[in-house]
């Protein structure tokens, strides 16, 4: 059992740092202030062809696995990018699994190529304002007229709906009364963002000003039959491709925000002098960063055993929810414990701590929150009966 990097996997580290080293805390900073989109940064990736590490090299990506991409998302967050740079490319790196599994041919090499080279961005529409993480109760309607499905409905919390070309959107094509069982009757699509059509609004959140949320209004939003992706009504079996290399990613984002807060509070508690000492001196301070190392580096090796599970096609599901829950936990500690160890200062924005921990809870919230990995856990791993 080798817990090392490869060699390629050691030159991928390397050249995201090298990438990330020309978007310092400063440019990090000035996004959080101001917003809008990091389109340069978004651009460095694609230029090397990043942003398709995942994908087939037939359609345009590098045909790597979830193992490395799950280390340049780690890398990217521990920059000090953080979550604003990680969600930037998020989507690109697993949103269109369910194109590449259960897509056409045509539809592969016109979706996914754009992608893959950064031509285009993409939003993912699935969460509405009443059903939350109860995805089977979706109301966004589809309705079919001859080869064009009709929608009308809202989604909410669309990350990137701003800028985005596209979008994978998920919709109720069958009404759930009319269906035997609640994940029947749901579709899948990815098909142009028609701003005519769909109303965007922006939600002013916490953190990550840099990569936009948004509450989406769609009015005879018109989707073509062709933009439909596999058979009509399995759109939710179609969508749990990317859940967990969606949970493995965002688990590796965390561990590498907690490490980035975690290098801040070290270097500043070993600079830091109080009663004539560094206050690194002091256990008091010691010890919760030692355990803030520690949670960390035991997230990191569960994220990877799920990214390597799912890389071989083997069951990852519960890996993949431990990695998403202890990472969660792991980074959020790591961000706190940082600005608790700059005491006062760390309040202070120039510091970089305090936004860290702010962007610490999207990973602790998102995709699932930590009771529903939870919930998984104790019944797929330890067998216990469903609790809703």
């Amino acid at each position: 059992m080798d817990f090392s990097l490869s060699d390629d996997q050691k030159a991928i580290q390397d050249a995201i740092e090298r990438i990330c080293a020309g978007f310092g805390d400063e440019y990090w900073l000035k996004k959080d202030r101001e917003g809008g989109f990091p389109t340069d940064f978004y651009d460095a990736l694609a230029r090397e062809g990043w942003l398709g590490i995942c994908t087939a090299e037939d359609q345009g990506g590098a045909g790597l696995g979830v193992t490395e991409a799950s280390i340049m998302m780690r890398t990217i967050a521990e920059s000090g990018a953080g979550l604003s740079g990680a969600s930037a490319v998020h989507i690109n790196i697993f949103g269109l699994k369910p194109v590449d599994v259960f897509g056409t041919d045509e539809q592969k090499n016109r979706m996914i190529r754009p992608m893959a080279e950064g031509r285009a961005k993409a939003c993912f529409g699935v969460t509405e304002p009443n059903t939350g993480l109860n995805t089977t109760q979706l109301k966004l309607r589809a309705d079919k007229r001859g080869d064009t499905y009709v929608v009308n409905g809202q989604k909410v919390w669309i990350s990137t709906a701003q800028v985005a070309d596209n979008i994978l959107l998920l919709a109720r094509t069958t009404p759930l009364e009319d269906v035997t069982k609640p994940t029947q009757g749901l579709s899948l699509f990815y098909t142009p963002f028609d701003r005519d059509r769909i109303k965007v609004s922006e939600i002013e959140k916490m953190g990550r000003k840099a990569v936009d949320s948004n509450e989406l209004f769609f009015e005879d939003f018109e989707i073509p039959e062709t933009d439909r992706i596999g058979e009509e009504g399995e759109g939710f079996k179609y969508i749990l491709q990317g859940m967990n290399p969606e949970r493995i990613l965002i688990a590796a984002e965390a561990v590498g925000l907690g490490f980035a807060a975690l290098k801040k509070a070290t270097a500043y508690a070993k600079d830091r002098n109080v009663f004539n000492r560094p206050i690194g001196q002091n256990q008091a301070i010691q010890h919760p960063l030692a355990i803030c190392q520690s949670e960390l580096e035991a997230a990191w090796l569960v994220t990877m055993k799920a990214a390597w599970e799912y890389d071989q096609g083997l069951p990852c599901g519960a890996s993949a929810n431990m990695a998403k829950y202890l990472a969660g936990e792991a980074g959020f500690n790591a961000c706190q414990q940082a600005v608790m160890t700059h005491g006062g200062f760390g309040y202070a924005k120039e510091y970089h701590v305090e936004r860290y921990l702010r962007e610490s809870l999207i990973p602790r919230i998102a995709p699932i929150s930590p009771q529903l990995a939870l919930c998984y856990i104790a019944e797929r791993v330890l067998g216990l009966p469903k609790s809703y």
